[in-house]
Order: structure tokens, then sequence, then C-alpha cells
């Protein structure tokens, strides 16, 4: 049976270790409080516990929750490093005992350009040598690496998917499929969850609200998310879809810019799971 799961990283605006480590706990107590079991957040929390990955696995304990997936990003133009930065926090996620990478690569290197580009080879090239060694590296770790195609990146629309897919090696690179960021490429994503099939090994949850779409331009398109239920994506058919190609993973939800409040958006889309997905 699919898990129920939910992103914290938008608590943490604070990035002094001990205040990050006190928000990163009140959004574990949130979300369990709301019916998460689960939860995800970005590789940057490995800063505050390195040096005692223990620690977050109290944390998680004393929470309820299961901390089962962190969150990288992938830059352009030096692999070397990158792949070293990405080790690390693979390694963590070991350590911690959760069992997903999600990764994406962190956007075009002139970020004054336009956030959507025709596709570039040679960018996703990059991303590829990156996702195929650390992806081996992580299932050597009991790890599954799970790319994430992200608006404003090399890795978005249909063709940049096909691309990465196509140069990619399935048994170290799974994805991460985003209703939300597969609704602003112009693509259905049952329709994408069918193409890619058993490489879906992780799922982002998000709404969009496709009339503000219509007249949003750039990167306040992404601000066109919002709270499931809130939007026009139809999760029955997600749901309908991951079940055909035999998805019994995670459903992580997860919003950028929460409507009213974190807590609030995670509130609305756990009684929508529950109510219409019946999660």
């Amino acid at each position: 049976m699919m898990k129920v799961c939910y992103t914290g990283w938008t608590w943490i605006n604070n990035r002094e270790p001990e205040a990050a480590k006190r928000l990163l706990e009140q959004s574990f107590r949130e979300c369990k409080f709301l019916g998460y079991d689960y939860v995800e957040n970005f590789a940057f929390i490995r800063d505050y516990y390195a040096d005692d990955p223990q620690e977050l696995v109290k944390l998680t304990k004393d929470c309820g929750v299961n901390l089962c997936n962190l969150y990288g990003h992938f830059k352009l133009n030096n692999i070397e490093e990158e792949i070293e930065i990405a080790k690390k926090q693979v390694k963590f996620v070991a350590d911690i005992g959760a069992k997903w990478y999600n990764c994406q690569n962190g956007g075009f290197p002139d970020r004054e350009g336009p956030s959507e580009r025709p596709t570039n080879p040679e960018w996703i090239d990059q991303m590829c040598t990156i996702a195929n060694t650390v992806g081996e590296y992580a299932k050597s770790l009991g790890v599954t690496l799970c790319f994430h195609p992200h608006y404003g990146t090399c890795v978005f629309s249909q063709s940049d998917i096909d691309y990465f897919a196509a140069h990619t090696n399935p048994d170290f690179v799974s994805f991460c499929v985003d209703t939300a960021h597969t609704t602003l490429a112009g693509m259905d994503p049952a329709a994408l969850i069918r193409q890619l099939g058993g490489r879906v090994a992780f799922m982002h949850l998000k709404d969009v609200d496709t009339f503000a779409l219509s007249k949003a331009e750039g990167r306040a398109k992404m601000a066109t998310f919002r709270a499931l239920g809130h939007g026009n994506v139809s999760f029955p058919a997600v749901k309908e879809a991951l079940e055909e190609v035999g998805y019994d993973g995670v459903l992580c939800v997860e919003l950028d810019r929460p409507e009213v409040c974190n807590f609030h958006s995670a509130e609305v889309s756990r009684i929508y799971i529950r109510d219409v997905l019946g999660l």
C-alpha cells in the first residue's frame, strides 16, 4: 500500500544550527500530528548532524516519524566536486536508515537567463554522469537515487526527460515524478508515470492552479502551486497510473509556498488524500 509523506524543508527558515534543529523537530511533530508517518527534507540538514547521525535518528523516533528521503541538488560545470558532495549526502542517508535520495539539477549557470530553454545535451550529459556515478554508489549502500525533473533546470521538459532517461542506467537511476512540475512542462503526470513505469521510485504531489498558470510568466509559474484539491491536477488519475505500473512506495506532498502556513497546507492536503484517495 502506498505511504503518505510530507516534505518539511519549508519549515526551516533559519539556518543557524540550533534554530534549524528546533524547526526540524517542529516539522516532524506537526506532520505526525496531521497523520503523516513519513517525512522528507533537504540534504542540507546533514550539516547539523554530520558528526552524530544517531542524534537525528533519535529525534525521528521521539517524534514518531520515518525520515525516508533527503533531497540534494547538482550544479553544472564541476562534476567531480558535485559527485563528492552527493556521495557524502548519500552516505548520510544510509547512516540514518533512509531509503531514497532525491536529486535534481540546481539550475542554469546564468540565473538571469530564461527559466525554460531548449534541450541541451551537453548540460544533461553532466547530470547523467553525476546521477549514474552517485546512483551506483547509492545502490551499494541500499539507497535508491531518484532524479527529479524540475522547472528552471536543464531536465524539465518531455525532451529533456527523454534524453536523460536514455542516457542513465536504470539499475542506478530512478525518477521522482512531481505532479506540479510535470504540469508546468505541459505534460500529463499520469502519462509520464506510465512512460517511466518501473523507474518511478518516488512521488512528489502538489496541485497547480492552471488558470493562474495561464497568466504567469517565468519563475512566477511556481507561485501557482497549491495544496492538494486547491488546483486542477487529477490525483485520482495519478493514483490509477501508479497502481498500473505497480508502484507501492511513498506519496510525498510538497508545497514550496504555503498558502497560509506550513501546518495549514499540510492539513489541507492530508484531508484530501484521506477523503479523495483513500489513503
